[in-house]
């Protein structure tokens, strides 16, 4: 037991001797000699915020907590400090990172911990190694060229080696099976359990107070918000509870008076140590990943510390069984096999060492393999970061920063959406669902990512009543929010097996495919399943409705009844935390229909804003209604048949509502949006009747050419259309100004709503980002690579921003990319105003995977591709909802 011995003195003995201090504070480490136990500090009856949880994650918000000025801070640990799974992490920071928000994450751990040991005189074991990510195909190294590409904007060395140039950073490497590499030279491996202790230290310095061996039981609440925690010594009252728990964080939410719902998982994660190489390996070694061998190297005390992510992970604790610190699990060599074996492949040499033992440690996993952070959507003042997904190191510092700053400020500094606890519903909290979905995740974490792959596990969950019918036709489905979507529909006779093994950075076989479905929206009639938008009604016996939502919105909503409006709901930077269609169905009641996504965090919005009224009602009837999308130049021919109604223009105007019959149906809600720009029609039904309609449609619509159409025909269409989706394109940073929505905002109108200041500003000054669309011009679609989004923009060859979402347009011929330009000072750096000239007299490029390709920059969308214009003044230059 060397090993465990040698975490568990490295974390007591280094801190405990750096600070005399803490020795009053708690009870002492148990001598083996005496078993007596020294006087704990009581508990105070009070404070603003407990934070829940002693490792890496809770030490992290305690330390940035503090540095931002609030003291009255309890941090309560159940065991020891940092003796959970911090102190068995493998201590690798690693900024080389596919999502945005966690690159910058883990960039700023990286520089946190760096000069941590000269702020708290804590030894951190800190050393700068560097990392090598091995690729060992083609599609790899592609992918990590692509990672490549956004390292080096964001100012982060980076660069792609050849195998001879790997053997040269590590001697012990096997080369052989290699086709390239990507070296970080900035990477770093830490002891977690010390970077841990030196942010506790730091923090108690500065006031928190922490009290190891206390173990929280529950949450109270009262009318919503947090009052206080029970704990095995007593009640705290306090404001803010945060809870930080790691792989106990979804026990402890359930435990509560208001359960709060924190998908994570935990799953057993082995590494092996070995004893020192005859000629012990230097410390700054590089650290080795190995992402086709499923495994990760790095040099510890002269050997080797090494464990992967194998294919057939063991899920643990689904019962929820609670141990205090994690002893070490039972090792399992058997299970490990596959991962040494991958090791010796790749360090040859290792044969005559000796290994030292194999470490089991629980992990925690998310259901989409990103960590869990933010305000609970139930529950106001309950803040959660947890489900680090094995990179708790890496994210610790970063993560803690961005929930500090929501606390404190009311909201992050950088957009946080991707790991938003709101992204999730009540239904990715089932036991069962996370067990099987976290068995698929552990492997994901090697497995290639290529554009538009799916989760296979946990599937099937919220379906349309359309779902059997659709499938028998063809369809092939993708998931959102827990809702099944079609993707596109492969038609008979197409050999079904090469599509669902298609993962690809190069043109995807869906492609005729989905170029039948666009041409036939175009020149025909398509219909689309589009029953996963959220749906929420407003209503009130008064103005009440019409009052709250004027200023929750930044459109005008006093229209006639009968009329749709686009709009934005804003906070208060004028920043898109929504974007919805909302009709008036009556002079007090409105219907809002929103992104997919929205579900959970629009509700928490508009709950936690509108008034406490009895004489106002918001319902969530997102079940109740089933939505087809019509669209094409024949969906007018085909519904006025159906419905025995004129539905042209001069009737049925568009941005138009109205309830109608269809077929035997009654009390369909017809609306003339598509959600793309192109002409048509979305009916909301009933979901009793949404087997009869479709069935009504699709008879009646034979004569018109009609055919199912999915989610990537509706991409193609909005793209090349200019339309920003909500989640991709615009989000929480982003404001009306900078997209080119200004004639959605009642700035003229002289009334109040969220998000006008900002606003006003804007118009006044200028904006510092301007959303742009690109069409990509010497780009071959059938040789080149594919953009997907995240590429980095660059403007007479300087970067200027990244993509936030691209498709191939059918009718363009070309890939369309849109994305944010910004305009940097070439000397100081900082942000200038962005003007139309700017944006129109630039040369453009697309950096995919490090080639460039040439672009031309667009502010308005192709006036010629609307064909068969309705009212002129109709045609919207605007987004609908998220795909």
């Amino acid at each position: 037991a060397s090993g465990r011995m040698f975490l568990r003195l490295l974390s007591d003995v280094r801190w405990r001797a750096a600070n005399p201090r803490w020795r009053r504070l708690t009870c002492s480490q148990r001598s083996t000699s005496s078993t007596a136990e020294p006087q704990q500090v009581p508990l105070p009856a009070q404070a603003q915020v407990v934070i829940c949880g002693g490792g890496i994650v809770g030490t992290s918000v305690a330390y940035h907590l503090s540095k931002m000025g609030w003291k009255d801070i309890v941090l309560l640990e159940q065991g020891r400090l940092a003796a959970g799974t911090t102190r068995f992490c493998a201590g690798i920071v690693s900024t080389a990172r596919q999502v945005s928000i966690e690159l910058k994450m883990a960039d700023y751990s990286n520089k946190l911990y760096q000069q941590l040991e000269q702020e708290t005189g804590v030894k951190t074991g800190y050393v700068k190694t560097g990392s090598v990510s091995l690729a060992q195909t083609q599609d790899r190294l592609i992918s990590l060229k692509r990672v490549a590409s956004s390292l080096n904007v964001m100012g982060i060395p980076c660069e792609i080696l050849t195998p001879k140039q790997v053997a040269q950073l590590h001697p012990l490497i096997n080369i052989h099976d290699l086709v390239g590499a990507m070296y970080v030279p900035e990477d770093a491996v830490v002891s977690s359990a010390s970077v841990s202790l030196a942010l506790a230290t730091a923090a108690s310095r500065n006031g928190v107070q922490v009290h190891e061996r206390t173990s929280v039981s529950h949450v109270t609440v009262q009318k919503g918000r947090v009052t206080g925690v029970e704990t095995d010594r007593g009640r705290i009252g306090c404001q803010y509870f945060v809870n930080c728990a790691g792989q106990w964080a979804y026990e402890l939410g359930h435990s509560g008076e208001e359960p709060v719902n924190i998908p994570l998982h935990a799953c057993e994660h082995f590494y092996l140590l070995t004893h020192p190489l005859k000629e012990p390996l230097a410390s700054n070694l590089p650290t080795i990943v190995d992402p086709d061998g499923r495994i990760y190297i790095r040099n510890w005390q002269g050997g080797i510390l090494s464990g992967g992510f194998e294919k057939n992970p063991k899920p643990l604790f689904t019962e929820g069984r609670n141990q205090l610190e994690i002893q070490n699990l039972q090792e399992d060599w058997d299970h490990f096999e596959p991962l040494l074996s991958a090791l010796l492949r790749r360090m040859p040499d290792l044969e005559a060492l000796q290994i030292m033992q194999l470490v089991n440690c629980p992990e925690s996993f998310t259901p989409d393999m990103r960590c869990v952070m933010g305000e609970s959507p139930t529950v106001r003042g309950y803040f959660v970061l947890a489900g680090m997904n094995s990179a708790g190191i890496s994210y610790g510092g970063g993560a803690g920063k961005y929930l500090a700053e929501w606390m404190v400020n009311g909201y992050p500094s950088e957009n946080v959406w991707p790991l938003d606890l709101k992204r999730f519903g009540s239904l990715q909290s089932s036991r069962t669902f996370l067990r099987h979905r976290v068995m698929e995740v552990m492997p994901l974490m090697c497995d290639l990512k290529v554009p538009r792959w799916d989760f296979q596990t946990g599937r099937q969950l919220r379906t349309s009543p359309l779902y059997d019918r659709l499938d028998a036709q063809g369809a092939r489905w993708m998931e959102k929010h827990g809702f099944e979507r079609v993707k596109y529909f492969v038609p008979p006779g197409k050999d079904l097996l090469d599509l669902d093994q298609s993962k690809t950075f190069y043109k995807p076989d869906w492609f005729d495919i989905v170029g039948s479905e666009v041409k036939c929206c175009k020149e025909a009639v398509c219909v689309i399943d589009m029953s996963s938008f959220t749906k929420f009604e407003i209503s009130s016996t008064g103005d009440q409705a019409l009052e709250s939502l004027q200023y929750l919105f930044s459109n005008d909503l006093d229209v006639p009844v009968g009329h749709v409006v686009h709009t934005g709901m804003l906070n208060e930077k004028g920043g898109y935390e929504n974007d919805c269609s909302i009709a008036r169905l009556s002079k007090r009641s409105f219907f809002m229909i929103s992104p997919t996504d929205q579900q959970v965090h629009c509700w928490a919005w508009l709950k936690s804003r509108l008034p406490d009224d009895s004489n106002l009602t918001l319902e969530d009837v997102t079940w109740k209604y089933t939505a087809l999308n019509l669209i094409g130049p024949r969906a007018v021919d085909l519904l006025s048949e159906l419905s025995y109604a004129p539905m042209t223009a001069e009737h049925f105007p568009s941005l138009f509502c109205k309830e109608m019959s269809v077929g035997y149906a009654n009390g369909i809600r017809v609306m003339s949006i598509t959600h793309t720009g192109e002409p048509g029609f979305v009916l909301y039904i009933p979901i009793e009747y949404a087997l009869h309609v479709y069935n009504e449609v699709m008879n009646m619509g034979q004569k018109y050419g009609i055919r199912n159409a999915g989610y990537y025909a509706l991409r193609s269409l909005r793209i090349e259309k200019f339309f920003a989706f909500w989640g991709q394109d615009l989000d929480a940073f982003t404001t009306p100004m900078e997209c080119g929505r200004e004639f959605q905002v009642k700035l003229d109108k002289g009334m109040q709503f969220v998000g006008q200041e900002a606003l006003l500003e804007q118009k006044q000054n200028g904006v510092y980002k301007r959303f742009t669309m690109f069409i990509l011009e010497d780009h071959d679609t059938d040789m080149d690579l594919w953009p997907w989004w995240g590429e980095p923009i660059f403007r007479n060859g300087r970067y200027v921003g990244k993509t936030t979402s691209s498709a191939y347009s059918y009718t363009l011929e070309r890939h369309v990319c849109l994305g944010f330009v910004h305009h940097f000072d070439e000397k100081t750096g900082e942000e200038l105003v962005v003007t139309t000239d700017f944006i129109n007299q630039g040369e453009y490029e697309i950096d995919i995977a490090g080639q460039r390709f040439q672009a031309k920059a667009k502010l308005y969308p192709f006036s010629s591709l609307f064909t068969q214009r309705r009212r002129k003044d109709e045609v919207e230059l605007s987004g609908y909802q998220r795909e």
